[in-house]
């Protein structure tokens, strides 16, 4: 059995988009034996930023990226199609695929219950999730992985954070910006 790879981020905001209250986001990210280990930690002044409470009964839902969403995205590497996740701090979530950069989104079979846990404790906000790769990804394939989210502040200004951004423009999809191999 291969060993676990590991990597610890830190996301950074999309410097043109509004200002942002001091935040940390980081976490780390991991692959074993066919599953993809994700923890994010949001610290500092999360006071400031709109995180929906959590719902007694999660589900599957579309749209989460239109305020606080936690996000990754990993691809084969040398392979067009790619995978979305979208966590949600309320508990909803979805995993989607894609053909390509931007094109055929759709849900990815096979995930029917809650993916992620989320604890808020004062001024730290984290997401754990364990999660099954999709079965499409044959074991042992080298993964390009992107981490990813969108902040809403109180007043409804969103920001984009990443571990990097390389257009003029945010923009979670390109695959320049899948920095991380596990």
């Amino acid at each position: 059995m291969a060993e676990p790879v590991s990597h610890r981020f830190e996301l950074r905001p999309f410097v043109a988009g509004p200002p942002s209250p001091a935040l940390q986001l980081e976490g780390e990210v991991s692959r074993e034996a066919g599953r993809l280990r994700l923890s994010f930690r949001l610290g500092g002044a999360i006071e400031a930023v709109h995180l929906a409470s959590p719902v007694p009964s999660p589900s599957r839902r579309d749209g989460l990226w239109s305020t606080t969403c936690f996000e990754c995205f990993w691809g084969v590497e040398g392979e067009r199609p790619y995978w979305e996740l979208n966590l949600s701090p309320a508990g909803h979530w979805n995993v989607y695929r894609l053909e390509d950069y931007r094109l055929g989104l759709r849900p990815e079979p096979g995930y029917d219950l809650p993916l992620h846990r989320v604890c808020r404790h004062d001024e730290l906000l984290t997401l754990h999730l364990d999660l099954p790769l999709p079965p499409a990804i044959p074991s042992g394939v080298p993964l390009q992985v992107a981490i990813a989210s969108v902040i809403e502040d109180r007043s409804g200004q969103l920001s984009y954070w990443a571990l990097a951004h390389p257009g003029v423009e945010p923009d979670f999809h390109r695959r320049d910006a899948f920095l991380l191999r596990l």
